[in-house]
């Protein structure tokens, strides 16, 4: 345990310098875009130069870099976001209006996803060189070449407008119907979920495979105790360790394709926001959204740390 919290304290601490590193290119980023937060403030109107002079002065656009990226930092930690150029409401209400849903989606994916993928995983690794193995094999292969969207639009064409099993598009809030909400999300997350799914299931079988190949395995099958015992108590956890690795960067891939499911699927949430808010010029919005979207990718990363510090008992006594 001691050794779980000074790693945790170090990860923490490097999180710091990262999270102002994001905040630095992102403000960079925007800074040198071709969009201009004076023309966006006044769009579909027609302002003098005078007027666009007036609002760069007081909102600070004229001063230098290092003073507006110092203030911009300055105004994060006190959770201003700047204020939307459409609806000229303050940035972090919107983000956290359609972050719950992304987060829905996000997790109900990665759910969906690591369910599949150890299942699949563990079912090819043990049948390995038969035929579930082949078919899992395949099926994997066929997931990972698979794009999300695609797969979200066959759901839609054949699940939901063919069948009409599921709706084809829409929101509804768990508070209101649970099994509303559970019918609106599943084909997102599903859609979501099963390239990452895909990917997995090959990680987990190769893991799995190598593990039950070692002595110990056969020793603990040959003194008598059950295959599944060994399997579930020493051979899975042991398997995990490189899974784990990867689930953290396909989690980005989650919060990142959640913007293209969240648009085919009309679901109102981070994606949905960012799309908009490109289309209509707004660049606070999309600032935030992406500042938002990375802080998420890297704290999901530190919970990922902490499972393969969890599940790795010698990277613990690596480091006493």
């Amino acid at each position: 345990m001691i050794a779980v919290l000074r790693i945790l304290a170090r990860r923490t601490a490097l999180l710091v310098p990262l999270m102002l590193g994001i905040v630095l290119f992102v403000f960079l980023v925007m800074r040198f875009s071709d969009v201009d937060p004076a023309s966006a403030f006044f769009q579909g109107t027609s302002p003098t130069p005078r007027q666009l002079h007036d609002f760069r002065e007081r909102s600070g656009l004229l001063d230098p870099l290092p003073v507006r990226y110092v203030r911009f930092v300055g105004a994060l930690l006190h959770g201003d976001m700047g204020t939307s150029a459409l609806t000229r409401a303050p940035v972090v209400e919107q983000v956290t209006t359609a972050l719950p849903l992304t987060l829905q989606l996000t997790f109900l994916g990665l759910g969906i996803a690591v369910v599949l993928a150890l299942l699949g995983g563990v079912t090819a690794a043990v049948h390995r060189d038969r035929l579930p193995d082949q078919i899992i094999r395949v099926l994997s292969l066929t997931g990972v070449a698979a794009p999300g969207f695609w797969l979200a639009l066959l759901m839609i064409q054949y699940l939901a407008v063919g069948q009409g099993w599921f709706p084809a598009g829409g929101y509804v809030n768990p508070a209101d119907s649970f099994t509303g909400w559970l019918k609106t999300m599943a084909l997102p997350a599903f859609a979501l979920s099963l390239p990452v799914a895909a990917q997995l299931t090959r990680i987990v079988r190769t893991s799995v495979v190598e593990e039950l190949d070692k002595d110990y395995v056969r020793t603990a099958i040959g003194s008598g105790l059950p295959p599944r015992v060994v399997v579930g108590r020493n051979v899975l956890r042991n398997a995990l360790v490189n899974p784990l690795t990867v689930l953290g960067l396909r989690v980005g891939y989650l919060l990142g394709g959640a913007v293209v499911i969240e648009t085919v699927f009309s679901l109102p949430g981070m994606g949905k926001l960012m799309i908009d808010a490109v289309q209509n010029g707004d660049p606070a919005v999309v600032q935030g959204v992406v500042l938002t979207t990375a802080t998420g990718f890297v704290v999901v990363n530190l919970v990922i740390d902490i499972l393969y510090l969890l599940v790795n008992p010698r990277l613990r006594d690596a480091v006493r």
